[in-house]
Formats: C-alpha cells, structure tokens, sequence
C-alpha cells in the first residue's frame, strides 16, 4: 500500500507531538494594564495617595468620622457598592487589586464569582476593603513588591515579617504606632471582631478580621486617612494624632471602635 511507507515513521510524530511544551500558565499580573504592571512610573507615594483620593471623590467624597454605633441605618438596596456605576467600580477593585489566579476578582459590590446577585444582608461574605487597598497598590505600580489579597492580614503578616527580618521581597515593614508616625501613603490598621484586641505583639497571626486605611493628608492633630468598604463606600475618616504625629492612641486600646489602630504599614516607595 503506497501509505505503508509512511508507517515507521507514527511513533516518531507522536513522540514528537508529546514533547510539545506544554505553555506556561499566564502571569499572576497578566490582568493589569501595562502602565502599572511594567510600571511607567516608579512606585511613589504620591500616585497611590492620588489614587485614592481620586476613587473617594468617585464615591461622593464621603465624610465618615462619627462612632459608628451612632450610624443610622440605611436601606440595604441603597448602600453605595450596590449602586449602577458603582457596583461596576468595586468590581475593579477585585479584578485589578487581586492575581490573575484569585477567584474572588469576579465578585462585584453586589454579584458573586458566578454574577449571581448576592443579598445586600451577605454583603459581609464579600467585604472588599483589602482589595481596595490591593487595587491603589497595584495601580500605583507596586508590581510584584505588594501581597495583593482579598483580607488585610495578608498584608499585615507579611509586613511584619519584613520588620523581623524574615523576608525582604516586598515593600512593606510593620510599625509600632507608638513608635512611628505615619507618613503619607502609608497604611493604619485594626481588628474586627474577634481580632479587636490583637497586638502588635501578636503578629504575624494568621488569618484573622482586620481594616487598614491609606494615609491622605497630615495635619497638626491629625490624619486623614481612606479606605474602602467603610459605610459601604470608599470614605474619609479623620484620625487624632499626638503633636510628633503619631497615633493618639499609641498603644492601639481604646473604647472608641474608630481609633483602635494595632499597627502601621510603612510603605516602601521607591520616593
């Protein structure tokens, strides 16, 4: 049969077929723009304080310094991330703050991985403060030098075991508040719930329920600071500080839910 001749050379193909490289999985950045992935920029303070600022202004520029045991309810269908054009905002939050590999960059301000609307009572299965963060990072052009996570204690963690000399790979340390003043860009963070006593001693601790809020603005008395998810929206909070600027409450203790600040993350811009 003139195919016959053909025959010998079979399992020669599928050999070679076999060794075929499999491609390699995309970037856990693959996602993200170029302009922040490569960077164009150096990673400065002053673009991740823009940054923030600038999806504040987004959100209505909201204002939140009152306890918040004092806060009136609000209709649940009218908190801000559930909101058309808002929502949408939130979900880049997701997408960009967290890798490529993160199921949890399909979510929304009110859908699921699935783009199943989730209950505005659930929205706590789905609180996205830390991707906020993750997101002004990233866009800021942090690259691979940031723990980018859909839970603060990530972040925590990993700042601390800079401060304690076991990694060096990213730009954060942790700070004592009551022994270092925040600077612009940098983080100030406390624990939620069961973590509302944890210590700056205690860390790192694993995963546990935290906020941090990026530092906006100085003032003699005070910070202010932004984070996102604080009354459902992207808000500014203003933070007492003592008149060499650190925290007011040093040792992160106090009964005021607002100001229960455990540690700093000092951010390591390249300026």
């Amino acid at each position: 049969m003139p195919c016959a001749r053909f025959l010998p050379l079979l399992p020669l193909i599928g050999l070679l077929i076999g060794c075929v490289a499999t491609p390699p999985p995309p970037a856990r950045d693959a996602h993200v723009p170029d302009f922040a992935r490569r960077p164009y920029e150096p990673f400065n303070r002053t673009a991740a304080v823009a940054i923030a600022l600038r999806e504040w202004r987004l959100f209505g520029s909201p204002i939140v310094d009152e306890d918040p045991r004092d806060r009136l309810p609000i209709d649940p269908e009218l908190k801000p991330e559930r909101l058309p054009g808002l929502w949408q905002r939130v979900g880049e939050y997701w997408w960009l703050g967290l890798d490529a590999d993160d199921p949890a960059r399909r979510w929304t301000g009110k859908h699921d991985a699935t783009g199943r609307v989730f209950p505005a009572a659930d929205d706590g299965e789905f609180a996205w403060s830390a991707a906020f963060v993750s997101y002004v990072m990233r866009i800021a052009g942090a690259g691979p030098r940031f723990p980018y996570a859909a839970s603060h204690s990530v972040y925590i963690d990993a700042a601390r075991r800079v401060s304690l000399g076991q990694r060096r790979d990213i730009a954060l340390s942790a700070e004592r508040p009551a022994l270092y003043a925040p600077d612009l860009g940098d983080l100030v963070c406390f624990g939620r719930g069961s973590a509302g006593d944890l210590r700056f001693e205690d860390l790192p601790a694993g995963r546990f329920t935290s906020h941090c809020a990026i530092v906006v603005a100085t003032a003699p008395g005070e910070l202010s600071v932004v984070g996102g998810n604080v009354d459902d929206a992207v808000a500014l909070t203003h933070v007492p500080v003592t008149p060499d600027g650190k925290l007011a409450d040093p040792d992160g203790r106090t009964l005021d839910p607002r100001y229960a600040w455990f540690v700093v993350l000092r951010v390591l811009y390249d300026y």
